[in-house]
């Protein structure tokens, strides 16, 4: 593993106007800060990026990597992947021995190449040191306790809150939206009986079903592991309240939803919103954002809200997103690679913006950068100034859109977990999300192919397989 080398005590700011005229770019991607590695001259940096749901910050990163390039005489080739696409690929360049220098995993998925990826471990300890305590929610996300190894620098992270058509739960007799899982049934089955509007919550193999049923699990005090890492979903009160959450789902489904939601995609909840054919889905801000573009009927009419209570108060939603940067083992420029980390972690005031408040930052407490490409916010010396200032008062709301819509989202750190809560996502974590172990747990009790406690106990024996193989190689 490369050590961290130091520069120099003299700190250079790079301009807007010197990356323009090293970048050669029409228009300037964002100021990069300091670094603490010696870029050496000449070399080459390859990254991986997966395709962003909002373009904009795709158009802002390319811009970034070329003028960060630039500034370091270091040639940067990005290449984008659709998301669908990105495990693979990393698994065949693992597999392959050769590929990217730099590789953005975007959820749960870094753990499930832990063997095959550099231990970060000192970047990880000198961003910490630059800017702060990382919230423990992006830490779970990249560190694994058994190995003691940061196998990823999870430098940020997205919001997944209610989105729900505000006109459509005020004619049910509920504006502020949802609050309760059970009012998902109550008036969310009265706006699809009532309105013609379905729910949007999927019971499919893809991204958004694994997140909003974990989601579920955990509102109605269950889990997959405990925080040993012992599998418990089968076992006590774990299963008792699985049980009640798969039931649960049984009844939603009947009276809010319809069949299509077995075969979606990660965008189709997205779609189905956007196109007037949802009242409510659990997602980031993305549909909202491309609704602002594309229909802003529907954009003015979407609000948003907390993770859901269960029948006992818990309230919890997974990182929806996870930007998860890994450097594999077949890396051949790895001391760029650290330094392109460590410099877009102390831009990342940039990358929250550029992706219109999609990405929030991993390191709240670090200070802004002191040249953003967006307007000025008046008091902000820190990420978590500007996180406050921009969610309560968006800077991308539309002309005649009600102000303080992104409000309910200020405290997400509280009610946002990883998908190993109450322990971390270790490789085995990794590995059934991956698999889809839990939406299939749900949609199996629901199509009625099993027992609600059949379908349970599958899961787990499906689910404790896949952590005694993780076991026996010494990493769980």
């Amino acid at each position: 593993m490369s050590p961290l080398r130091r520069l120099d005590p003299f700190r250079r700011k790079i301009t807007r106007r010197s990356f323009l005229k090293m970048a050669g770019m029409a228009t300037a991607a964002a100021t990069v800060g300091p670094s603490i590695l010696r870029a050496q001259g000449g070399g080459s940096l390859r990254i991986l990026q997966w395709s962003h749901f909002v373009p904009s910050y795709d158009t802002w990163f390319d811009q970034y990597a070329q003028a960060w390039g630039a500034a370091n005489d270091i040639d940067v080739v990005v290449d984008h992947i659709n998301l669908a696409d990105l495990t693979t690929t990393v698994a065949a360049e693992i597999s392959a021995g050769s590929g990217h220098d730099l590789i953005e995993i975007v959820g749960a998925e870094a753990g499930q190449f832990e063997p095959s990826l550099l231990d970060l471990t000192d970047v990880n300890d000198e961003a910490t040191s630059r800017f702060g305590d990382q919230l423990e929610i992006s830490r779970n996300y990249s560190y694994n306790p058994i190995t003691d190894k940061f196998y990823g620098v999870c430098i940020g992270w997205t919001i997944d809150p209610a989105n729900y058509r505000r006109s459509l739960w005020e004619a049910a007799g509920l504006p502020e939206g949802p609050s309760t899982w059970a009012d998902l049934i109550t008036y969310g089955g009265k706006i699809r009986d009532e309105q013609g509007v379905q729910l949007g919550i999927g019971l499919a193999q893809e991204l958004d079903s694994n997140m909003a049923h974990r989601a579920l699990l955990y509102s109605f005090d269950s889990m997959l592991q405990n925080e040993e890492g012992t599998i418990v979903l089968d076992e006590g009160d774990p299963f008792e309240f699985a049980l009640e959450a798969v039931k649960y789902m049984q009844e939603l489904y009947a009276a809010a939803m319809t069949p299509e939601v077995f075969a979606w995609n990660a965008a189709s909840n997205n779609q189905a919103l956007i196109a007037g054919r949802s009242s409510y889905i659990m997602n980031s801000i993305s549909a909202y954002r491309s609704a602002q573009q594309d229909v802003p009927e529907i954009a003015n009419d979407v609000f948003f809200g907390p993770a859901l209570a269960g029948p006992r108060g818990s309230n919890w939603s997974n990182a929806h997103v996870i930007y998860n940067y890994v450097i594999p083992n077949h890396a051949q420029n790895i001391d760029p690679a650290k330094q392109f980390i460590l410099d877009l972690a102390e831009n990342y005031d940039q990358a929250m913006y550029n992706s219109k408040l999609y990405n929030s930052p991993s390191w709240f407490n670090s200070p802004v950068s002191g040249a953003g490409e967006y307007p000025a916010v008046s008091g902000a010396s820190s990420f978590a100034d500007l996180h406050e200032a921009w969610f309560n008062d968006d800077p991308f709301r539309l002309e005649g859109e009600p102000e303080g819509k992104l409000r309910p989202l200020l405290n997400a750190t509280e009610w946002t977990t990883n998908v190993g809560h109450p322990g971390v996502t270790s490789p085995a974590v990794a590995e059934v999300f991956n698999t889809f172990v839990i939406p299939n747990m749900f949609a199996r009790a629901v199509r009625g192919d099993e027992t609600p406690e059949q379908s349970i106990r599958t899961a787990a024996g499906e689910a404790r397989a896949v952590f005694e193989a993780w076991r026996n190689r010494g990493l769980i």
